[in-house]
């Protein structure tokens, strides 16, 4: 093929470029070297006609060994994962045999030596006096491409597996925490039924007593008056006497009726948290546990008792201590309770252990656990953190570890 450059140089021009020109005769061949597409040519019998430099590297072959091979024997003869591409189905062929063009991006070119490549090509068919002589094929390596497809794929399946894994860790969470509001509820309702029951029959059958006591007075005093004038000085004395016996009576039942009325104030809300601080409350909380469920108590405190904690707080570690205890009562069959109080490193470390029959770590960790879901719940809200040590037959030991105000970073 030979152009015609619309350019008229000088002499001196024409004489310095004359060797380039000839270099400029076969535009086409040098667009085909030029390009880092593979360009390849086939005819009616799906032989090479022509393939461009680039095109032969990438099958791993010089473009003499390609020319007048079959294409499809040569390159395009199996799918990507190795069964056989029958010639019948190659939509190359398909270009020249039913003048269809295409554009795939999905199939593999195989190597000289084996191995395959993804390829993105593009089949057209090439007319001649409007008969079909071939097929021009323009194919691209997109390895690159695959690579960030699936790398793409890949961190797209990760994400949508991570959003999965949190969703449902959120829902387990939200459903754990609908449990425990319902439990707090439970829980909070029963108290106040034994509370009611308390105050009805132990109150109530005082608050009676007194009644009948003083509605006995009431009547005696009537009759002593009506009286007076016709007894005896014997039977004067007499009534007096069960008069005081009376008045005795009543004065146990109000004594009775106080100690009732500060029992269930204490369990309320323990006035020695708020008169005599956290510290003070603990080991009478525990010497009130140990006498009540007949246990030997090892007491440990080593902290700065002056140090006096925000009241919520130190409510709250008030009745994660209690639940502790409670938990002892509840289940550990123990013999001894194990108390260790002490402040390090500006953390306070409370822990309760027991000798008693210990149970599996997944019994802690169960969705029913309420009672450790709730001291966990109370503990994160400050900071800290509960664990759990048991095992079958060994005993139990709970820990709270909680940051005192102003305190360092956890040991």
């Amino acid at each position: 093929m030979r152009m015609n450059l619309a350019y008229t140089p000088s002499q001196a021009a024409i004489n310095g470029v004359m060797g380039v020109t000839e270099a400029w005769r076969d535009p086409l061949g040098l667009m085909l070297a030029s390009t880092g597409e593979g360009v390849f040519g086939v005819d009616l019998d799906g032989l090479c006609v022509f393939i461009n430099p680039a095109g032969a590297r990438m099958i791993g072959l010089e473009p003499e060994q390609v020319l007048g091979q079959n294409m499809h024997v040569l390159t395009h003869h199996s799918h990507g994962d190795g069964s056989h591409y029958p010639l019948d189905d190659c939509p190359i062929y398909n270009a020249f045999r039913q003048g269809q063009p295409c554009r795939i991006d999905s199939e593999v070119f195989w190597r000289a030596e084996g191995s395959s490549f993804p390829v993105e090509y593009s089949s057209y068919p090439v007319f001649d006096q409007g008969q079909v002589r071939g097929a021009v094929v323009t194919f691209v390596d997109i390895t690159e491409r695959k690579q960030a497809q699936d790398a793409l794929h890949w961190a797209k399946n990760e994400l949508e597996q991570r959003v999965a894994e949190r969703t449902q860790a959120l829902e387990t969470a939200l459903q754990q925490l609908r449990e425990l509001a319902a439990w707090s509820e439970a829980v909070r309702e029963e108290e106040r039924t034994r509370i009611a029951r308390e105050v009805h029959d132990e109150l109530g059958s005082l608050l009676v007593a007194l009644k009948m006591d003083v509605g006995w007075l009431d009547k005696r005093l009537s009759e002593q008056e009506q009286r007076a004038a016709q007894e005896t000085q014997s039977q004067h004395d007499d009534m007096r006497g069960k008069m005081r016996e009376k008045c005795q009576n009543m004065g146990r039942l109000i004594e009775n009726a106080v100690v009732n009325v500060g029992r269930i104030i204490t369990d309320l809300r323990p006035s020695i948290l708020d008169h005599q601080g956290l510290w003070d409350a603990l080991a009478w909380q525990a010497q009130e546990f140990v006498q009540s469920a007949e246990q030997e108590l090892k007491w440990c405190m080593d902290v700065n008792v002056q140090r006096v904690l925000p009241e919520p707080m130190a409510m709250a570690v008030f009745r994660i201590f209690q639940e502790m205890l409670s938990n002892v009562g509840r289940h550990a069959r123990a013999r001894t309770v194990d108390v260790d109080i002490v402040e390090r490193q500006g953390w306070l470390h409370l822990s309760v252990e027991d000798d008693g029959c210990g149970a599996e770590a997944r019994v802690f960790e169960s969705a029913q656990a309420y009672g450790i879901m709730g001291m966990r719940e109370r503990a994160r809200h400050y900071g800290g953190v509960i664990d759990v040590d048991s095992q079958p037959g060994r005993g139990t030991r709970m820990r709270l570890s909680m940051p005192m105000p102003n305190g360092e970073a956890a040991p």
